[in-house]
């Protein structure tokens, strides 16, 4: 080519493959390359052998590739081979290549024969090849065998066509001669991305071993099925000369000797044989990256200046150094504590739009959570009424008392304010585990220091578990001090004689007209068939009448009876029934529905039963419940409702002394415990973060090691300086290049052969600016072509961006 520049597109296409691979094929540019695409032993490992001149490659039979092989071949003066997954050994016994790739293929796809996308890269050094960088595709089966799944056909086909499909990919696919042309699949594959066979590159292979008296003659001289850029015929060793490890220098010499004596190529021999093949490749795929260099450019360009602002941190980063790792010490617990305040007290730089964190959820800890923790403890109204029944009649003793006792008021709510601690200890936890959760979030960004971001994590973990224990102190200080005196004169307090005027008056000077008490189903159960039978109706109790409707919707109202005069009492359980049963009657023994003196009302579960009753209690409907037997401690059976009118008075009594003072606790309580909580625990750990986790990371251990890096950390740096360099490097030489006048390549012919493609550039070794005419090939037809002269101060130029 005589331009140095042009030489160095493919070792160009050769780094930007290795970087991108080294960060996982994040960027995703598509490299001008060479796809080989075939059958399964159609000869493919055989021609990149031949190139390298190693038997380095897995064989047998089967699938062998089972993952792409990116092989790229790099002029040098030793000879040796590295891997990209273990850079730091280099292979000189090529035996033990391919155990390497071996092993690196079934660390990734197992040893069941299945495949993989994930790419292997090899690069093998040698003075005995062109700078080339090719595919090695897995080879086109159509049968399962063994452990392959059974779709293997298709995964084959999606990932050669992954590869071939780019515009930017040359395609190598290669056919044995002894098969017809016409069924060749790679040949098929190459067509449905390649219609016309302008990126197709056709190899025959196994040409010795084709019937006596047939040849591949129209094929090799394109007549049969035309490419653009033709077909190139080789002759590989066969499995008896590798069984006995023929020499491929040898058998190269005798494949040479082969083209020569054939009568069918002979005319021909020139523009066959794998030395061909490979200078063909060489200048196919440098003048291929020539042609894609204008949008290779604009790409280069762009993940550029994406990787721009990723990279500025390390451009003069010296890892080395310890006033850096002081330095970013320091920043790095600055900036932890600024991050951790901004959590918790709100910001409006990166905000998160998808969930709650933060202050926020301990804000609603605070006043979603616990209220509703504190709501979840109604008391159960038949259990509570007992209590205070049992409390009533335990201060009275053998006395049956005429006045309301205030020490058993007293009693039920200091029971009921010990309740309390539960969900406020609960609360505190609840903070605690939101505390931890900031903590770990703020401590991402000390991602890259593995040991600063541990021990960051223990010192504040640490600090805020101390802080628990202080606060879970306090709060139940809290419930203690107001367990030590029962404030009966404060202002929101109702008082007894309130409470005694609302039993008295049935709730109805303290509920609003008609204020309803309860909704639900119950069914009216003692309707006669000859009258519909019962029936479920949706019923309403308020504080002066039971409504029942047709359903919840309660458009149609059946009835509406006024609460004056009525009671209830138990109803005993049908033999076959399984409702359980409470009538409404009234006391003056007048009829309460139609004809009806009483009407009994069922429910599922006696738990609904009872829940009624307590409700049609709050509503001023006494009962007169038949005695339910419980039992004692001293096994003896116990009634659990009273039979007295006084003492449900005075039950209801307390019942509303209770309500009104528990009230006023939960209200005192709600506000008390988030000033507790932010006191102790969250603005004493931003002050603890802010003045004191710094000390405590120094006296923790050897800064030295506080700030190592995570290998992660510093190979991901590596690799991004490598792919930044490698970019502007490729855009240095890219932009010398358009500097250079530019040579326009010409289009192979569509004629007999593709002698217009043979290669113009030497090898790597000879930079001479211009070869000597008699180093350049003949050209097919119409004599020799002088080439264009180069401009003296071009490629010059072009050098000074590497260097």
């Amino acid at each position: 080519m005589g331009n140095r520049g042009m030489e160095e597109l493919i070792p160009l296409v050769n780094k930007l493959q290795d970087a991108f691979s080294s960060i996982g094929q994040s960027c995703h540019l598509d490299l001008p390359q060479i796809a080989v695409v075939g059958g399964q032993s159609a000869g493919k490992s055989s021609v990149l052998e031949n190139f390298v001149g190693r038997d380095f490659l897995p064989r047998g039979s089967g699938i062998v590739t089972r993952r792409p092989l990116i092989l790229q071949l790099i002029f040098s003066k030793t000879e040796y081979a590295e891997f990209l997954h273990c850079k730091s050994k280099k292979f000189t016994d090529f035996d033990e290549v391919r155990q390497e790739i071996e092993a690196e293929t079934d660390r990734v796809t197992g040893t069941n024969k299945g495949i993989s996308p994930i790419p292997i890269n090899l690069r093998v050094y040698s003075p005995h090849v062109l700078n080339l960088t090719l595919i090695d595709l897995p080879g086109i089966t159509k049968v399962p065998v063994g452990d392959q799944p059974q779709d293997i056909e298709y995964q084959i086909r999606d990932m050669i066509l992954q590869f071939i499909g780019r515009e930017s990919s040359l395609i190598l696919a290669v056919t044995p001669a002894n098969m017809d042309l016409a069924n060749s699949d790679a040949l098929k594959m190459a067509k449905e991305v390649d219609p016309q066979g302008l990126r197709t590159i056709g190899v025959i292979t196994k040409l010795d071993l084709m019937d006596e008296g047939t040849d591949a003659r129209d094929v090799l001289e394109n007549k049969l099925l035309p490419l653009r850029r033709g077909y190139i015929g080789v002759v590989n060793r066969s499995q008896k000369d590798i069984d006995g490890k023929k020499d491929i220098r040898a058998a190269l010499a005798a494949e040479r000797k082969f083209f020569l004596s054939h009568p069918a190529y002979r005319h021909m021999a020139d523009r066959m044989g794998t030395p061909h093949l490979q200078k063909v490749l060489n200048q196919q795929l440098t003048n291929h990256i020539r042609d894609t260099l204008p949008s290779l450019r604009s790409k280069l360009q762009s993940q550029l200046l994406s990787l721009e602002k990723e990279v500025e941190e390390y451009k003069n980063f010296r890892p080395d150094d310890p006033t850096r790792k002081t330095k970013a010490l320091l920043q790095m617990v600055q900036q932890f504590g600024v991050d951790f305040e901004k959590r918790i007290e709100g910001s409006g730089d990166q905000v998160d739009t998808l969930e709650l964190s933060g202050g926020a959820r301990i804000n609603r800890i605070f006043h979603e959570r616990f209220p509703f923790e504190l709501v979840k403890m109604e008391f159960d109204e038949k259990d509570l009424r007992r209590e205070i029944s049992y409390a009533i009649k335990n201060i009275h003793g053998v006395r049956t008392g005429l006045f309301t006792p205030d020490l058993a008021f007293e009693a039920i709510v200091k029971k009921q304010v010990v309740k309390l601690k539960e969900p406020c200890l609960k609360c505190v936890d609840l903070v605690i585990q939101e505390l931890i959760n900031t903590v770990r979030q703020c401590t991402c960004k000390l991602g890259s220091y593995p040991r600063l971001r541990e021990e960051t994590e223990r010192i504040v973990t640490t600090h805020i578990r101390e802080r628990e224990g202080k606060t879970k102190d306090q709060i139940l200080l809290l419930i203690d001090i107001e367990l030590s005196y029962i404030n009966t004169n404060h202002e929101d307090f109702i008082g007894f004689a309130n409470a005694q005027q609302r039993s008295t008056q049935a709730n109805k000077k303290r509920a609003v007209p008609n204020q309803v008490i309860r909704r639900g189903w119950l069914t009216i159960n003692n309707i006669s068939i000859m009258k519909g039978g019962s029936k479920e109706y949706w019923f309403v109790l308020t504080a002066e009448s039971l409504s029942w409707y047709k359903d919840e919707e309660e458009k149609e109202k059946k009835y509406m009876l006024p609460l004056d005069n009525l009671k209830i009492r138990d109803v005993e359980k049908g033999f076959m029934s399984t409702k359980h049963v409470f009538a409404i009657f009234n006391t003056e023994q007048r009829n309460v529905y139609k004809d009806l003196r009483q009407i009994e009302l069922a429910c599922d579960s006696q738990e609904d039963v009872d829940s009624w009753k307590a409700s049609f209690l709050r509503a001023g409907v006494d009962g007169r419940f038949a005695p339910t037997q419980t039992e004692n401690e001293d096994g003896a059976q116990e009634n659990t409702f009273s039979m007295d009118p006084q003492l449900e008075r005075q039950v209801e009594t307390i019942r509303n002394l209770v309500d009104s003072y528990v009230a006023i606790i939960n209200k005192s309580i709600r506000d008390l415990m988030p000033k507790t909580i932010m006191h102790l625990m969250i603005n004493n750990t931003k002050d603890f973060i802010h003045s004191e986790l710094l000390a405590y990371l120094y006296s923790s251990g050897d800064q030295s090691s506080l700030m190592e890096e995570s290998a992660e950390q510093a190979q991901r740096r590596d690799d991004m300086l490598r792919m930044y360099h490698a970019l502007k490097e490729a855009l240095g030489i890219i932009g010398g290049h358009q500097h250079q006048h530019r040579v326009h390549p010409r289009a192979p012919p569509r004629g007999r052969h593709v002698a217009a493609e043979r290669p113009r550039a030497q090898i790597p070794s000879r930079p001479a600016p211009r070869p000597p005419p008699a180093s350049r090939p003949a050209c097919p037809a119409g004599g020799p072509r002088r080439p264009p002269p180069a401009p003296p101060s071009s490629a010059p130029r072009s050098l000074s961006v590497l260097d």
